[in-house]
C-alpha cells in the first residue's frame, strides 16, 4: 500500500519526470532494503561493569539496556553488578570488562597515578552524591556546624573528601570515628553526623528512625568530583572508537530516559537484578538524583549528559592537591578524554530543557 500510494503521487508526470521519480524511488527500496541488511547485522558485545548492585543510581544504564536502547546503537550490551564481594574495577584493565563505572573522578586521576591503561570518557553525574547526615533539632543550621559534632567517616572517606573537609573548612581528625556502614552508632548518638549517599541513607535512616535527618550534599559545599563516570581501556578508545562512542551516547540516551520519560523498564531490570531493592527506594532515589541535580545540572544542562570540561577537571584537581590528596605532579589530563562527550545528545529527551 505505501508503494502504490508513492507512485500514484507521481502519476501525472510527463514521462522524463516519470522515469525519474521511477528512478529516485528505486534507489529508496534499494536503500531501505540495504538498511535493514545493516540493521541485522551482529551486535557489538559489550560488557558494563558497575560498582555495586543494582540501584536507582544506575537506573540509566539499566534503561538503555531494558527498553531496547543498546540495541538500537548496534551493541548487545551485559551489565555485570558489583557488590561488596565483587570489584569489578580490577577487570577492567585485564580485558574482563569493556566498560566500567567508577565513582568519583578521585580513581581516575589514581589510575593515572598507579599508570593503570584506563581513561574516563563520560560523567553521568555531575554532582558526587557523597552527604553528611545530621540529627535534627542540634544546633545544626550550617555546613560548618558539623564541625562541632562527632563524624562517623569510613575508611575510603578519610582518604578523599575528608581531606578536603580538613583543607577547606578547617574539620579535625580528632572528632572524627570508624564508619562501618552501620548507622545505629549514629542514631545513638544525637551528637554525632555520619557520612552516606543522598539517594540511600537518609530514606534508611527516616524509614528505620522515623526521624528526618539534615542532609548536606559536599557537591554544593564545592566538593567538584564528578561521579558515575564511564572508564573503559585506552586500547579500546584508540582501535575502537566508533564502538566507545556508541556505548557513550546509548548510556545518556537511556539517562535521558530514565530520569525524563517512562524509567519502568530500568527499574524493573534494576528489581529482577538486585531483589531487595524497594519501589519506595527506587522512587526515592530518582527523586533525590532530578531535585538535586545530580545529572543533568551544570555543563549538562546546554552540552548533554555526561558532560565533561577541562575547567573543571582542573578545579578538582587544584583542591585535591591542596588537600594532599594527589600530587601536583601529577598528569591529571591523562585521566580522562573529552573526546566522546558534550555533543548535546539527549537534550530533546529532557522534560525542563533551559
Amino acid at each position: 500500500m505505501q508503494f502504490a500510494s508513492r507512485f500514484g503521487r507521481h502519476a501525472g508526470l510527463r514521462p522524463r519526470a516519470r522515469r525519474g521519480a521511477i528512478a529516485l524511488l528505486a534507489a529508496g527500496v534499494i536503500g531501505a532494503v540495504l538498511a535493514g541488511v545493516a540493521g541485522a547485522q551482529p551486535l557489538d558485545k559489550v560488557t558494563f561493569g558497575t560498582n555495586w548492585v543494582a540501584q536507582a543510581e544506575h537506573g540509566g544504564f539499566y534503561q538503555a539496556l531494558a527498553d531496547g536502547t543498546y540495541r538500537r546503537y548496534g551493541l548487545d550490551v551485559t551489565i555485570v553488578p558489583g557488590g561488596p564481594q565483587v570489584n569489578n574495577r580490577i577487570l577492567l584493565p585485564v580485558g574482563k570488562l569493556d566498560f566500567f563505572m567508577s565513582a568519583n573522578t578521585l580513581q581516575a586521576f589514581d589510575a593515572v597515578a598507579q599508570n593503570v591503561p584506563t581513561v574516563v570518557v563520560a560523567a553521568m553525574f555531575q554532582k558526587d552524591p557523597q552527604v553528611l547526615i545530621a540529627h535534627p533539632g542540634q544546633g545544626v543550621e550550617r555546613f560548618a556546624d558539623l564541625k562541632r559534632l562527632t563524624l562517623f567517616v569510613s575508611k575510603e572517606g578519610m582518604a578523599s573528601y575528608f581531606q578536603w573537609l580538613k583543607a577547606e573548612f578547617g574539620f579535625s581528625d580528632q572528632q572524627v570515628k570508624p564508619y562501618t556502614f552501620n548507622a545505629q552508632p549514629f542514631l545513638a548518638d544525637k551528637r554525632s553526623a555520619m557520612q552516606g549517599y543522598l539517594t540511600s541513607e537518609p530514606f534508611a535512616i527516616e524509614r528505620q528512625s522515623r526521624i528526618r535527618p539534615l542532609v548536606f550534599l559536599l557537591a554544593d559545599q564545592g566538593f567538584a568530583s564528578y561521579s558515575t563516570l564511564i572508564e573503559t581501556r585506552r586500547d579500546l578508545v584508540e582501535n575502537k572508537p566508533g564502538l566507545v562512542q556508541r556505548f557513550v551516547d546509548a548510556s545518556v540516551v537511556g539517562w535521558a530516559t530514565y530520569l525524563h520519560g517512562d524509567p519502568s523498564a530500568g527499574n524493573a531490570l534494576i528489581k529482577k537484578q538486585n531483589p531487595e531493592m524497594s519501589d519506595e527506594l527506587i522512587a526515592y532515589g530518582i527523586a533525590q538524583m532530578k531535585q538535586h541535580g545530580l545529572v543533568d545540572s551544570g555543563d549538562a544542562a546546554t552540552l548533554g549528559i555526561g558532560a565533561m570540561t577541562d575547567a573543571r577537571m582542573a578545579t578538582f584537581f587544584a583542591a585535591m592537591v591542596r588537600a594532599g590528596v594527589i600530587k601536583p605532579n601529577l598528569d591529571f589530563r591523562r585521566a580522562y578524554t573529552l573526546q566522546f562527550v558534550n555533543k548535546r545528545v539527549g537534550l530533546d529527551l529532557r522534560s525542563n530543557k533551559p
